[in-house]
């Protein structure tokens, strides 16, 4: 029997998240947005600066028959570096981080036991620094943000960051590619 589940996740530039949770068999909508911040309905000139404490973030809406959430969480850390605090690459910032808002126990369970196998296993050559944090409010991001990545695959920004990581991503997870 399937289910709806949600993960919300922030690892950098939500345009990144989402051009790659998109292309993933099970993943029914992905929305870029803003959480874990102070400041009720940010816009992203009120996140650009770090001071309102929210994360770049998109929430992503899954089959559980299709992908379970530590597969969600398996790609969420193939695509980004979470050894790097408040960044990703030359995206610099607390907007930047990586974190995991969990929606129940049982996603907390997961995320808790996949950051410690992949400590344990040492993945990566620095400490993970992702947050793991309940799930706050989520605010949507404005329209021009969604699916930023497939209407601008030319701007410098998509070239240079985006595309790269979407190959990655294709190539490593190929078999979990929509077709």
């Amino acid at each position: 029997m399937s289910a709806r589940e949600i993960a919300t996740l922030g690892g950098g530039c939500f345009w990144c998240l989402e051009a790659v949770f998109d292309d993933l068999i099970g993943v029914q909508s992905v929305e870029s947005g803003y959480s874990g911040g102070q400041l009720p309905d940010p816009t992203y000139e009120d996140i650009c600066g770090g001071d309102t404490g929210h994360a770049e973030v998109v929430r992503i809406t899954f089959d559980t028959a299709a992908i379970t959430y530590a597969e969600i969480l398996e790609v969420f850390f193939a695509i980004h570096d979470p050894t790097t605090l408040n960044a990703q690459g030359n995206d610099i910032g607390t907007q930047y981080r990586s974190v995991i808002f969990y929606h129940s126990p049982e996603q907390k369970t997961v995320a808790e036991a996949t950051l410690a196998r992949l400590t344990a296993a040492r993945i990566f050559d620095r400490p993970i620094v992702t947050e793991i944090a309940k799930a706050p409010q989520f605010y949507v991001a404005e329209p021009y943000h969604q699916e930023y990545f497939e209407r601008n695959p030319r701007q410098p920004y998509c070239q240079y960051v985006v595309s790269p990581k979407v190959a990655k991503f294709r190539k490593q997870f190929a078999a979990r590619l929509k077709s």
